[in-house]
């Protein structure tokens, strides 16, 4: 289990305005001033800048290495939200999961948050449900399902607040998709786990499982709910039905008179007064007023959403129930007759809490934009990300000009994410992705005018200087040479007639290289190169290969690399060879290109080095491990080689002939860059991480 990271960092609020009333997003027009569209016109809202950093915030960041390296989280904020739960004797305490097993904590209504010890080992763990024990608020349970292993998973339970996890045993390896406390005995809490419904009736120590054993139907449960008066009427919602126990869980029956037939049941909302309910099956909200005898569908014609996450009530006012769907939040004042959807469709709601105290006080788990907040009954809301990151990100880059201006592509965020820019070194970070459509960024590099170019999964992106907006670059021009005979002094003589074969590059793009007088790109449909910056591209497979994962230049020399392969050429690319790499490797993970024709390649069996190209190859392995090396790059301020494995930094003072571990950062990393001495990474999950110090013993 990671140790528990503790350090200094603070960051931004209140840098986004959202205004949903009219299903639109306001984006930054001026330092104050922020520009929605609502309908044909624009509409201009002037708000009070947020004073940044009033605090600093307790994070929980890098630990300390043997050489005294300390690490901390940079941002950019927000990420995927997969879970969200309040303490219910104080709602300012929330809990918040992710869908890579880890945790953060609230104290001031989800205005900031700070990084939890993470709950087991895995980062494939997705915290589905967190529950508060409502008579003793420092026990909380967790409950986590695989991403990757359909039978894993576990319910983890802490006695303090979230400072310690303990798995609870029985519960141990079984994908648990829901949970619930009863609230007026919470000994008793119900799961949902793909092969059953289980119960503990002793704070979880230990679980029985209450669905028969051989029954057909009650499997992949996705929802449970307990009738708030009595814990033996239990409900439980499955891929395909709802079903119901008032005994226990000894007798079970299929309520589906009205309800959708074989259709996920993600959601139920049982009421405290009377016992009428509520259930989410797929894109259609259903009621029952006799405690699911019968139900009918209840949705306004307005209703467009296309699959209901979950369903919440307003403690305070049972009149007012919320949905959380995947094309946006939906509100209803009248027990469900009217909805109005209080938020843009393009935002996925996967939890809704409601203050107890303050009603006007809403709080949204969503995916790819983080936490949102509202403090008018969801009429608006307000990102509410301070310190909360959970980003992929796909690669860094630093300005030529300016090393305090930092770009980073992000990876799985659709059109929260795209690039993000920071102009003060990666305490702030502002969205930068205008014209990106959402697409992954892998690539990002700078041409000497100032022009950045973007690699995404779908082609190419020029933001040139003082532009607000990105736009293609992915036309391509390839000449094709076809032989003809034609009659010279009536002798037949054999001549190449070139045509031009115009295209458009659709293809994912792994890795780009700028240099003054060629642009290289690494794309799963081939190697490209433009001569023009930009404006044309030739190219495709090379040598009958054509997934190429990085491509790297020195001069005319050209090195690229698919995961099995490398390919070099000493004429800027017009003719390729395919030197044998060491025998022992076989899989490449990344590569640099140092002066005078050294190649060093990351792979699945160390790093490697060739300093007569490609011809002969060295095993760097004197303190470096000799497997599972992720990334290499090279610290031109230091003059050292950096190598990444399994969350280590190791460094290298003498171009690789021995390393020693630098740092140990705890996060799973991807690309590291070096801007002026200091290290950033890229992290799967945690955004981008800083080297804060080395002492260097």
């Amino acid at each position: 289990m990671p140790k528990a990271r503790l350090g200094l960092a603070c960051s931004a609020f209140g840098n986004l305005f959202i205004c949903y009333e009219a299903g639109n997003l306001c984006v930054p027009g001026s330092t104050e001033t922020f520009v929605c569209g609502v309908s044909s016109k624009v509409m201009t809202l002037r708000v009070r800048r947020s004073l940044r950093y009033l605090s600093v915030l307790l994070v929980f960041v890098g630990t300390l290495s043997a050489y005294g390296a300390q690490w901390s989280t940079l941002g950019p904020e927000g990420g995927d939200v997969r879970s969200l739960s309040c303490d219910p004797t104080n709602p300012d305490h929330l809990f918040l999961g992710t869908s890579n097993g880890e945790i953060f904590a609230s104290q001031d209504g989800g205005h900031s948050w700070n990084r939890l010890p993470r709950p087991g080992y895995r980062d494939d763990f997705i915290f589905h449900h967190i529950v508060v024990d409502p008579h003793n608020p420092k026990t909380v349970y967790v409950s986590a399902w695989s991403l990757q292993d359909p039978k894993g998973g576990d319910i983890f339970r802490s006695k303090d607040s979230g400072k310690s996890w303990e798995p609870l045993a029985d519960m141990h390896n079984k994908s648990v998709r829901a949970l619930a406390v009863f609230l007026a005995d919470p000994k008793i809490l119900i799961a949902g786990v793909t092969d059953g419904i289980y119960r503990s009736t002793n704070h979880g120590k230990n679980w029985e499982k209450i669905s028969p054993a051989d029954h057909p139907e009650i499997t992949s449960v996705e929802s449970v709910a307990l009738d708030p008066q009595n814990p033996n009427i239990i409900y439980a919602g499955t891929v395909r039905h709802l079903w119901k126990t008032v005994d226990g869980g000894l007798n079970w029956l299929l309520l589906k008179k009205g309800i959708s037939d074989n259709t996920d049941v993600s959601s139920i909302l049982v009421n405290k007064s009377n016992g009428s309910m509520f259930v989410a099956a797929g894109p259609g909200i259903f009621k029952s007023e006799g405690a699911g005898e019968a139900f009918s569908r209840i949705q306004s014609a307005t209703w467009s959403a296309n699959h209901t996450r979950v369903l919440r009530q307003d403690p305070g006012n049972e009149r007012v129930i919320y949905a959380g769907t995947t094309e946006g939040l939906w509100k209803s004042v009248d027990q469900g007759k009217n909805w109005k959807r209080m938020t843009g469709s393009d935002i996925v709601v996967n939890e809704v809490i409601v203050d107890p105290r303050n009603s006007q006080h809403v709080v949204l788990a969503t995916e790819s934009m983080g936490v949102l907040a509202s403090e008018d009954g969801a009429k608006t809301f307000l990102v509410s990300n301070q310190g909360f990151t959970h980003r992929y990100i796909g690669t860094i880059r630093a300005d030529r000009s300016n090393p305090q201006v930092i770009y980073v592509g992000v990876v799985n965020d659709h059109e929260a994410g795209g690039v993000f820019i920071s102009r003060d070194g990666g305490m702030q970070w502002q969205q930068n992705s205008n014209g990106l459509h959402g697409y992954d960024v892998f690539a990002l590099d700078q041409a000497s005018n100032g022009t950045w170019l973007a690699g995404t999964s779908q082609g190419m992106f020029l933001l040139e200087k003082n532009s607000v907006a990105w736009r293609p670059s992915n036309a391509v021009v390839n000449e094709r040479g076809t032989p003809r005979l034609i009659n010279v002094n009536g002798r037949a003589r054999r001549v190449m007639s070139h045509t031009a074969a115009h295209g458009v590059l659709r293809a994912q793009i792994n890795d780009l290289y700028i240099a003054s007088n060629r642009w290289l790109a690494a794309t799963s449909a081939g190697l490209y190169s433009s001569s023009d910056q930009g404006k044309l591209w030739s190219g495709g497979p090379v040598l009958g290969k054509q997934d190429f994962i990085a491509v790297k230049a020195e001069k005319e020399f050209v090195v690229a690399a698919t995961r099995s392969n490398l390919l070099i050429s000493n004429d800027g690319g017009t003719v390729w060879r395919e030197p044998p790499l060491h025998q022992i490797v076989s899989r490449i993970n990344g590569l640099i290109l140092l002066p005078r024709a050294s190649i060093y390649i990351a792979t699945r069996e160390g790093a490697f080095l060739s300093g007569d190209g490609g011809a002969t190859w060295e095993h760097l392995a004197n303190g470096l491990p000799g497997k599972e090396i992720d990334w290499l790059t090279y610290d031109t301020t230091n003059n050292r080689l950096l190598a990444t494995s399994s969350g280590s930094v190791f460094e290298s003072m003498d171009k690789g002939r021995t390393w020693r571990r630098s740092a140990d950062t705890g996060y799973a990393l991807g690309a590291i860059t070096v801007v002026r001495g200091r290290v950033l990474a890229a992290t799967r999950y945690d955004g981008v991480i800083s080297e804060l110090a080395a002492t260097g013993k």
